[in-house]
């Protein structure tokens, strides 16, 4: 089992404990060494209780559980809480800013034990009744239980592509089965996926019927499927499964039909039909056919939302997307200099091994205390460090970055003789969340104006299904950002896709160069880069508009060309 799987697990027994009253000593025992487990980078599965126990904080009974988790997936304490907590109560917890004290406030006085009921509550106002809550603190717990509602079931895109990535495997080997493809949102690389949508030709039904029934991690919907679709839950993440059942011979024409976005499906073409139309009249043998019968190009399935792409098309003015091959360097990563898992020097031999040129590391800065934040004198050690590398890993590069903190006022938590030292500047918001969009957007307008500031970060802070982002106004952002000279970043990690793909549009058309940005807090999430790229290819972006495309010498001069830049305006 990997060590996230098992940290979490460990996780919410913690959060379990404090529901459930234990001792305050042995929680934070608990959250103690979880911290410390966030922080080792070798696998936990591979260790003995003995090994185990060298770690700072783990136990003997820790120890333990660790092994049992590895071994049967869960371990006692872990059930027996479980066994006692209600099921509505564990999505009652993942409510954003309210921890166990205050859900078991609710629970044990007004014997609430779902979201349902919590909402309810709150719109009778009964939650601001209750002692240490008030109108205020109900108004966020009504605002943050309907957004929860409002994305119940979904999943974030890698955790649904990594799923059905199993599935369509498992299908594949199936007696009769001739072709499988997802289809819908999960091909069209939507961030969020709520129903998994996979679509089958086959010769015998009765198999992947029997693939569904027998399958102990699946629950079949029988109500709502039918001859043409089987519709049904994976139980480990409440995810919507629909399987929709087609004919080889009719196979391309529907994937594209389930494929695109009605708004793609249904437009005038040319010829003043429409797609939907067309795949009425012919079957055709592949996607690129129904494209060229139409007389357009053919259409990367991520782009088929029909907004841009059409008219693109129209001129026979498709950009080429950018891919993989094309990221010459990982801009934004963290070390153990501050909150990351691995070491400088780990971070970099990773990223060698992968293929890149350069690496950018911005760890966080002193105003993130919680983070590990580098005060001045630890700027400095870390840029010796990264001079010795330099030398030893030639010609491959760390440039040296930051992810300074935007203040109140916009300022960023460095002196500009600090702010100097860096090659680039990562502006990003922490804290504080809780702004409307004056104060949230005239934040970032001065970071944004600040010279030193290269790459603005996650843009609104969201963390998709845990917490909406900071209203802003995008396009005031962006404008700034390219009156500034400022990189935009879609930060890569899947619970942040942040910038929205939607306005990624609008940065480019301003002539914005955007950095995909995987903000690895550990070498395996260099790999998050993919996500963030199928964010930047939804809104049409090209090796050209990338930043972190440009090759090492490329990217040098450009640092460098910045910060005399900056020099000559403080």
């Amino acid at each position: 089992m990997e060590n996230k799987q098992i940290i979490k697990i460990l996780k919410n027994t913690a959060k379990l404990m404090e529901l459930h009253g234990e001792n305050d000593f042995k929680i934070k025992s608990y959250q103690s060494a979880i911290n410390s487990l966030e922080r080792f980078n070798k696998s936990l599965a591979t260790l003995s209780t003995d090994e185990l126990q060298k770690i700072e904080g783990v136990g003997k009974s820790l120890a333990q559980a660790i092994s049992d988790i590895n071994q049967h997936g869960s371990f006692e304490l872990f059930d027996e809480l479980s066994a006692k907590t209600p099921e509505g109560i564990f999505e009652m917890m993942q409510l954003s800013g309210f921890g166990p004290k205050k859900i078991k406030i609710i629970w044990e006085k007004l014997q609430i034990e779902n979201l349902d009921d919590l909402l309810i509550a709150c719109k009778n106002n009964k939650i601001a009744a209750l002692k240490g809550f008030g109108d205020k603190t109900q108004a966020k717990l009504e605002e943050a239980v309907e957004f929860k509602l409002s994305w119940r079931g979904y999943l974030h895109y890698r955790e649904a592509s990594q799923l059905a990535e199993q599935i369509v495997k498992e299908l594949k080997s199936i007696e009769g089965v001739k072709e499988v493809s997802v289809t819908a949102d999960i091909r069209r690389k939507m961030e969020v996926i709520k129903p998994l949508e996979i679509l089958v030709a086959s010769e015998n039904k009765a198999k992947i019927i029997q693939y569904v029934s027998k399958n102990e991690y699946f629950e079949l919907d029988k109500k709502n499927s039918g001859p043409l679709s089987l519709k049904f839950l994976y139980k480990p993440l409440k995810a919507e499964i629909n399987l929709n059942f087609t004919s080889k011979e009719q196979f391309i024409n529907d994937l594209f039909k389930t494929t695109a976005h009605p708004k793609h499906l249904n437009a005038e073409l040319k010829n003043g039909s429409s797609f939907g139309n067309m795949l009425k009249e012919k079957q055709f043998n592949s996607e690129e056919d129904i494209y060229k019968a139409a007389e357009f190009p053919f259409i990367a399935p991520e782009l088929r939302e029909g907004l841009w792409e059409l008219d693109w098309a129209k001129e026979n003015a498709i950009p080429k997307l950018v891919e993989m091959s094309d990221l010459k360097g990982i801009l934004h990563n963290h070390s153990t200099y501050s909150d990351g898992k691995n070491s400088l020097e780990e971070m970099a031999h990773y990223c060698t091994e992968l293929g890149y040129d350069y690496l950018g590391i911005s760890d966080h800065s002193k105003t993130a205390s919680y983070a590990n934040g580098l005060q001045e004198f630890r700027v400095q050690k870390q840029h010796e460090e990264i001079d010795i590398l330099n030398k030893k890993l030639a010609p491959f590069k760390i440039f040296k970055g930051i992810e300074s903190d935007i203040l109140n006022d916009g300022s960023l938590d460095y002196a500009d003789d600090v702010l100097k030292s860096f090659d680039f500047v990562v502006a990003s918001i922490h804290s504080p969340l809780s702004m409307d969009e004056k104060t949230a957007t005239n934040r970032l307008l001065n970071a944004i104006a600040n010279p030193f500031t290269t790459i603005l970060g996650h843009p609104t802070g969201r963390l998709l299904l845990q917490r909406k982002g900071y209203p802003i106004n995008h396009k005031a952002v962006i404008d700034a950002c390219a009156e500034y000279g400022v990189v935009i970043e879609i930060n890569a990690h899947p619970w942040r896709l942040d910038l929205d793909w939607r306005y990624v549009r609008y940065a480019l058309d301003k002539g914005i160069q955007i950095s995909i940005n995987p903000d690895a807090h550990e070498t395996n999430g260099y790999h998050d880069m993919y996500y963030g790229l199928s964010v930047g290819r939804k809104a049409g972006l090209t090796a050209k508009e990338t930043f972190n495309a440009k090759s090492i010498e490329e990217i040098s001069q450009y640092f460098s060309d910045r910060k005399k830049s900056a020099l000559s305006k403080v």
